[in-house]
C-alpha cells in the first residue's frame, strides 16, 4: 500500500496512472506532481452509520471517486505532505470499492520536494470515468456493530491523549468508547514516513488474530492507523466511518 518518492518518479508519467492530491486546492495550487489532480478529502466528512446512511456514503463516495477519475483499470497513488490521514482515506476508500492497485506516496509531498523531483503548479483537468468495483464491507463498521460487541473486539482510539481523555470533547461529550486503547496515530510515522514493520509491530503489541475496529474524531486519523495495521499483518481490521462525530453524538451510547 505504499510506494516510494523514487520509485513513482519512474512511472508519475504513466498513462495508466492517476495521482491524487488529497491536500486544499489552496496547497495543491502553490505546487504539486505533475498530473496530479485535486481532490480535498477533508471536505468530505460522514456522521452518519445508520443502514440509511451507509446507503447515501456508498452512492455519494463511488460518484465522487468515479468523478475525480478513479476506476479498476488504473494504478492509483494518493499522496498528501507526509504519510498523512489524507492520503490513508483515499486508499481506505479505494480498498473498500475493493480497487486491485492502490497506494499511498510515502512521505508526501514533502518527500517529494526534498528529492527535488518535478512540480507544476496548473491544474489538472478531471478526466471521470466509472468505478464498477463491488464494496468490500469487512473493512468498514458503523456504531451499531461496535455496541453489539464491546468487549468482544480489540477498539483503537487513533486521537490524542486529550481528546480520548475528554479535556478536548470536540462533540456532545468527551471521553472514548468503553474498553478502546489509546494510541495515537501520529506515532505510525516518523519524519513524514511509515515507520518500519518492527516499530509498528511494538508499537500495536495486539494479537493479529483479534477482530480490530479503528477510529478517531471523522476516520481520517483511523484510516492511516488501519494502514500501519495492515502494513504489519493484521488481517481483521475494520475502520468507524462515523468515529467521534457520530458516537460522541449520540446520547444514546456508552463513553467512558
Amino acid at each position: 500500500m505504499l510506494i516510494s518518492a523514487d520509485d513513482l518518479k519512474e512511472i508519475f508519467r504513466d498513462q495508466n496512472l492517476l495521482i491524487v492530491d488529497t491536500r486544499s486546492f489552496g496547497e495543491y495550487s502553490k505546487g504539486h506532481i505533475p498530473g496530479a489532480v485535486n481532490l480535498d478529502l477533508f471536505a468530505f466528512h460522514w456522521f452518519d452509520t445508520s443502514q440509511n446512511g451507509i446507503a447515501s456514503f456508498n452512492e455519494q463516495t463511488r460518484k465522487l471517486l468515479s468523478f475525480t477519475g478513479i476506476d479498476e483499470n488504473k494504478k492509483i497513488v494518493f499522496y498528501d505532505n507526509v504519510s498523512g490521514m489524507l492520503a490513508a482515506r483515499g486508499v481506505w476508500l479505494c480498498q473498500y470499492f475493493s480497487h486491485p492497485d492502490v497506494s499511498m506516496l510515502d512521505g508526501g509531498f514533502t518527500k517529494w520536494t526534498d528529492e527535488k523531483l518535478d512540480t507544476e503548479t496548473e491544474p489538472t483537468k478531471y478526466s471521470p470515468s466509472n468505478l464498477t468495483t463491488p464494496i468490500d464491507t469487512s473493512i468498514i463498521t458503523g456504531f451499531e456493530y461496535i455496541k453489539e460487541n464491546i468487549g468482544k473486539i480489540t477498539i483503537i482510539d487513533a486521537r490524542s491523549k486529550d481528546e480520548f481523555e475528554g479535556t478536548i470533547p470536540r462533540a456532545a461529550r468527551g471521553g472514548h468508547i468503553p474498553t478502546a486503547i489509546n494510541i495515537d496515530w501520529s506515532k505510525n510515522i516518523e519524519e513524514g514516513l511509515f515507520k518500519n514493520d518492527e516499530k509498528l509491530a511494538s508499537l500495536y503489541e495486539i494479537d493479529k488474530d483479534t477482530p480490530i475496529v479503528t477510529y478517531c474524531q471523522g476516520a481520517y486519523r483511523a484510516a492511516n492507523s488501519f494502514l500501519a495495521l495492515k502494513k504489519i499483518g493484521f488481517k481483521n481490521v475494520r475502520v468507524y466511518l462515523g468515529s467521534w462525530g457520530e458516537w460522541g453524538n449520540n446520547l444514546e451510547l456508552p463513553v467512558e
